[in-house]
């Protein structure tokens, strides 16, 4: 980058003298900057154009000059900074930014949070790691399943504060009285974000593609066809009736890219940059909704920016400030909400645990001080005996029964499961049993070989929009369940969910689930551990900011007042 090496040229002619005005010849200078004497004398007039500095020179070869250095590095950094915004050179400002944390702190401060550049309403979230790659189907990452539901769309989706699925691609759909075809009606001005019309085969083919994934098969394991039955209708035929499919179709998991470009969708978004340094979105003018009010956001990717003593986190993954990074501390909480989503302990039964012995760790967990004195950050978590509000676990009466001599934790991210196995071994280690602690280091069971084999697990269940049909979903998908409960009692269980889904009635059906759920916890096999207080902080000046069900933000709703003058 071209103008970083300039910049590098000048800091290092800054810091022979720390800004003085330096007595050198030529050669001194050219062999401070690695170069020639000819590109010396040539990198001298760019930087004097620039108003950098000032060289006078000595007739004679060999002469010393008198080399005036006008300005500091850091402003001209500042300044080649605005310059590759103002270009939209993103990549380019972000290569500039490649300093300690203090300094770059410095740095930033003026271009984070909501602002006006050149005239286009921007939106920058520094951000505490790179994000994954979007791809059909279930994503593990809390920001990653935002990004998808801003970039791409579904046949349905959820709006805030509604649990039930509503028109997306499809504006309307329609079930026979059987449950066994369903209909849905397309929307006839849908554009992909490269301006091409989007065609009902072209979503009929990505929808087949999402049948033939392994994560999704079990998902939508009733779909038998789908078809094109009319240029603007796509119509379902099931194996056996599912009256949750509008839900699933409305998943993060489900939403619609471009058969042959796959980060194209028809979401309010488009993505424009994905790197590990920055990821850009910007509005779609084809969008078929409500267009978004702001005209590009970005994800800064600055790690250094945040403290490390968190592991991988940052302020918190479930504490998103979108401001200047010196002022996270101060600025404004607008919006706040107890997750829905959970971490949990799931415990195997049958094993070296009997049914008793399931229940008194449970009881050790809920009964003892062991999730109030987790020692982590004030008003992150909120330990919880409830899967869902009014989904509560059962108390049975306290049992002394002895544990065996020794027992093995499995868990995943988030890091303060580091924190709370570590108290559950030292609190066991009083009572007599040794456990031995394994961490997978991913956000989920996927590719984790030591599942078949561990007494307890420990994991976090994210839950979307709909929070019955998500947890429907974690007892079809996750690679949890089989491994715990063995081949028997799992395919006992996908026959009672299957029992579940035919039932039309939404309040009937999630009055069943939870009845599942509660034979799972009154077996000890699952109990809560808590629940993450989420919490968005933003500057003055920026509007629209609501939490949703992951901790985000609808970026369509977000916008900002034009500049005082």
């Amino acid at each position: 980058m071209r103008r970083l090496n300039r910049l590098n040229q000048y800091q290092r002619l800054w810091q022979a003298s720390s800004g003085e005005t330096q007595s050198v010849s030529i050669s001194e200078l050219a062999a401070r900057c690695f170069c020639s004497e000819r590109h010396m004398r040539t990198l001298l007039g760019q930087m004097q154009s620039s108003g950098w500095l000032r060289w006078q020179s000595h007739a004679g070869r060999g002469k010393r000059g008198e080399l005036y250095l006008l300005v500091t590095p850091e402003s001209v950094r500042r300044e080649m900074l605005e310059q590759a915004l103002n270009a939209g050179q993103q990549e380019d400002a972000l290569a500039l930014a490649q300093l300690e944390p203090d300094d770059l702190r410095a740095l930033l401060n003026p271009f984070l949070g909501g602002l006006w550049q050149n005239d286009t309403p921007t939106l920058r979230i520094p951000y505490y790691r790179p994000l994954e790659p979007l791809r059909a189907g279930f994503l593990p990452g809390r920001a990653e399943q935002h990004l998808a539901g801003q970039i791409f769309s579904g046949l349905t989706r959820f709006v805030s504060g509604n649990f039930q699925p509503q028109g997306d691609v499809a504006h309307h759909w329609d079930i026979s009285p059987d449950g066994l075809c369903w209909r849905f009606h397309l929307r006839a001005t849908l554009h992909w974000h490269n301006g091409d019309p989007v065609t009902a085969g072209q979503l009929q083919a990505q929808l087949q593609h999402l049948l033939t994934l392994s994560a999704l098969q079990k998902f939508f394991a009733s779909v038998n066809t789908i078809e094109v039955t009319h240029p603007w209708c796509l119509t379902f035929t099931l194996h056996q009736p599912d009256y949750w499919l509008a839900h699933r179709l409305a998943s993060y998991g489900s939403r619609l890219a471009h058969p042959q470009h796959p980060t194209l969708g028809t979401g309010p978004f488009r993505l424009v940059t994905f790197s590990r340094e920055l990821v850009r979105l910007e509005s779609h003018d084809y969008y078929h909704l409500n267009h978004p009010l702001l005209k590009a956001v970005e994800y800064w990717i600055t790690p250094q920016l945040f403290e490390q003593d968190l592991g991988t986190s940052c302020r918190h993954p479930v504490q998103i400030a979108i401001g200047k990074v010196d002022e996270l501390r101060h600025l404004q909480p607008v919006s706040n909400s107890t997750s829905l989503g959970f971490c949990y302990l799931a415990l195997r039964p049958g094993s070296r645990l009997n049914a008793a012995q399931l229940r008194r760790v449970v009881q050790i967990i809920h009964h003892s001080t062991l999730l109030q004195t987790l020692p982590l950050d004030e008003n992150l978590i909120t330990p919880s005996r409830e899967l869902l509000p009014g989904w509560q676990m059962p108390d049975w009466p306290t049992q002394q029964v002895p544990l065996p001599e020794k027992l093995t934790l499995l868990y995943h991210l988030p890091v303060e499961l580091h924190t709370m196995a570590e108290q559950l071994r030292l609190h066991l280690a009083t009572l007599g049993c040794e456990l031995t602690v394994i961490f997978h280091d991913g956000k989920n069971w996927e590719g984790c070989t030591q599942l078949a084999s561990a007494d307890m697990m420990m994991g976090d269940r994210l839950i979307g929009e709909a929070p019955q049909s998500t947890l429907e979903q974690w007892l079809r998908c996750d690679p949890l369940w089989p491994s715990l409960l063995g081949a028997s009692a799992f395919g006992h269980l996908q026959a009672t969910l299957d029992a579940v889904q035919r039932q039309p009635d939404e309040e009937s059906r999630n009055r069943a689930l939870q009845a599942v759920f509660y034979t799972l916890m009154d077996d000890a096999v699952l109990t809560p551990l808590f629940n993450y207080q989420y919490r968005i902080s933003a500057p003055p000046g920026v509007e629209g900011v609501h939490l949703n069900t992951r901790g985000w933000f609808d970026f369509a709703e977000a916008w900002l007042p034009p500049p005082a003058r």
